[in-house]
């Protein structure tokens, strides 16, 4: 059975037993989501938990009644007339938003009538699955200017064993949310005083951010690319050239007056890095060059949006753009592919999938331009061995694209590189490199992201892991343990010989027995802890505990230093 339209089907079925259940229901829309479905709700009844049970009865009368969803095709003026007529307020700003000319269908279900493209299953009683989740608000089309919503999300499966499989997920999800281990163990906060989507990263989460972007920059030269650093904020005619003032201004912050000329604070790198490229004339013999930055930007996304670290306001890409002559094009795809597949495997995410989307309807730049870069990036991902996908017309209008998407330890999919074609930009800024020729001609570009930004990659690695870091990332990797007071100055000495060898360690000096510190390094998700008792300091060994195994014996310092520093090599 098709899942998206199981989901969008019960949608409709959850919203017809809300309308039977309660008074003045005024509907929006419910559409299918990666994992379930919702439906949006004005309706005088503030809805809680304790609803939910009488919602999902309603829904199995519904179900039980095998009523037919029926495509009934009307005129505008019909359909205007039955919203209208029934006030329902929401359905005729939606009718309007269908252009003049288009096919208007309603899709009924019982005394349950909907405007709606469809498709559906054939009737209710092909839904055997299903629960109501939860509720948040929603403003009407996301803007908050508009009424606020009452959303109902819920799950449906094919069976009941999905089902409790499915819900089996959500709870462990729940348990893995990174806003809620994020607070836990103290590793970031967004603070109202300051504003909505901007994070505050402390002192563990900051640490493990510096060990991202350390390995990030490592690897980065050694495959031969160079760094650049470039400015928060550019003129207004940089963005009008690049054409993010026409296409995509709603997403940017209100311009500052700086020397009566209009500055933007940076949604995007791409500008700057073309700036740089043009700072003086380029030969072919320069190409490719490779250029990457950890750079930061701020774009504006509705609040009812923003969700932790995964949707922010302020966030830092890992960007980097390519400029390569037509020869060089099919490498340069393939050598970023590896990379990309390279580094997401370094990190702990396996199962990956690529997906290959081609030229869409409306695009620019020459046909011949467009099948060799979709011929590249073909052949890149056939040599990589990497399973793929075709996304027919899923481009940008300003190339074709690769995007890499990995599962997490919950099955989730997740995108995360990206490498795309862009033949836009160039042409807008009029670049160029000296061929073999003698003459003038346009390089290729190509923008690319390998984790996309470290602060939605950060909640995503919190929750893969949740928050049990592997040894290389975690923010401390050692516990010292003292048993008794007695062993305080071996520990610091223990300590002082783990910090010179890099190796992230603190003491809990506490007045308290062993086992109340060793719950709480266990808590604070701590990799390793040392137990030093009279024994370990008269032989100057220390007992090594691990967060999971438990006591695994006890070893010299310069092992247990040794196996730290093993465990530090993330790509052994």
């Amino acid at each position: 059975m098709d899942l998206e339209r199981l989901r969008h089907s019960t949608a409709h079925v959850m919203a017809a037993a809300v309308c039977r259940l309660y008074d003045d229901v005024k509907i929006d829309i419910g559409p299918a989501t990666d994992d379930g479905f919702y439906y949006d709700f004005d309706v005088p009844h503030r809805f809680t938990p304790e609803d939910f049970e009488a919602i999902e009865a309603e829904m199995a009368k519904i179900t039980a009644e095998k009523l037919p969803f029926e495509c009934v095709e009307v005129s505008r003026e019909e359909a205007l007339k039955l919203f209208t007529d029934s006030n329902q307020s929401f359905k005729v700003e939606r009718l309007n938003d269908i252009p003049e000319g288009d096919k208007i269908t309603l899709y009924k279900c019982g005394e349950f009538v909907d405007l709606c493209r469809g498709p559906h299953i054939e009737h209710t009683g092909e839904i055997r699955a299903f629960k109501v989740t939860t509720v948040a608000g929603s403003y009407f089309r996301g803007q908050e200017t508009n009424p606020m919503l009452q959303r109902l999300y819920g799950i449906v499966a094919t069976d009941k064993k999905a089902l409790r499989i499915h819900l089996a997920q959500i709870s462990e999800a729940k348990k893995r949310d990174h806003r809620k281990i994020g607070k836990e163990l103290d590793l970031f906060s967004v603070q109202d005083d300051v504003g909505p989507g901007l994070i505050h990263w402390h002192p563990k989460g900051a640490r493990i951010r510096s060990i991202i972007e350390d390995y990030w920059r490592r690897e980065h030269f050694r495959a031969g690319y160079e760094l650049l650093y470039t400015p928060h904020i550019g003129k207004g005619n940089l963005w009008e050239t690049s054409g993010h003032l026409e296409c995509y201004s709603e997403n940017m912050y209100s311009p500052m007056d700086v020397d009566k000329s209009p500055f933007y604070v940076r949604p995007m790198n791409c500008p700057f890095h073309i700036e740089v490229y043009k700072s003086h004339k380029r030969s072919y013999r320069e190409l490719p060059l490779r250029w990457a930055e950890l750079g930061t930007v701020y774009r504006y996304e509705k609040s009812g949006v923003l969700h932790g670290l995964l949707r922010v306001r302020g966030f830092t890409q890992d960007d980097a753009h390519i400029f390569c002559t037509p020869s060089q094009i099919e490498e340069e795809v393939e050598l970023t592919l590896k990379f990309a597949i390279k580094i997401l495997k370094t990190f702990g995410f396996d199962d990956i999938t690529a997906y290959l989307a081609t030229k869409p309807d409306k695009a620019v730049g020459d046909d011949a331009r467009w099948e060799q870069a979709t011929a590249s990036i073909k052949n890149a991902l056939d040599a990589s061995g990497v399973s793929y996908e075709v996304d027919p017309g899923g481009g940008a209008f300003y190339g074709p694209k690769i995007d890499v998407k990995i599962k997490d330890a919950l099955g989730r999919q997740w995108q995360l590189s990206t490498i795309q074609f862009d033949f836009n930009l160039p042409e807008r800024f009029n670049l160029s490199y000296i061929g073999e020729d003698g003459k003038e001609h346009q390089p290729y570009m190509v923008h690319r992201a390998l984790l996309g930004s470290l602060e939605r990659f950060f909640g995503i690695l919190i929750e893969h892991y949740a928050g049990a870091f592997p040894v290389w990332l975690a923010p401390e990797q050692v516990r010292v343990l003292p048993l008794t007071e007695n062993q305080i100055e071996y520990s610091k000495e223990v300590l002082k010989t783990l910090l010179k060898n890099d190796i992230r360690a603190s003491i809990d000096e506490k007045s308290e027995k062993v086992g109340a510190k060793i719950r709480r390094a266990r808590g604070e998700m701590i990799p390793y802890m040392l137990i030093l008792g009279p024994k370990e300091e008269e032989t100057g060994a220390v007992a090594v505990r691990e967060r999971l195994a438990g006591d695994v014996g006890a070893v010299s310092i310069t092992e247990f230093v040794e196996r730290i520093r093993k465990e530090n090599e993330p790509d052994k």
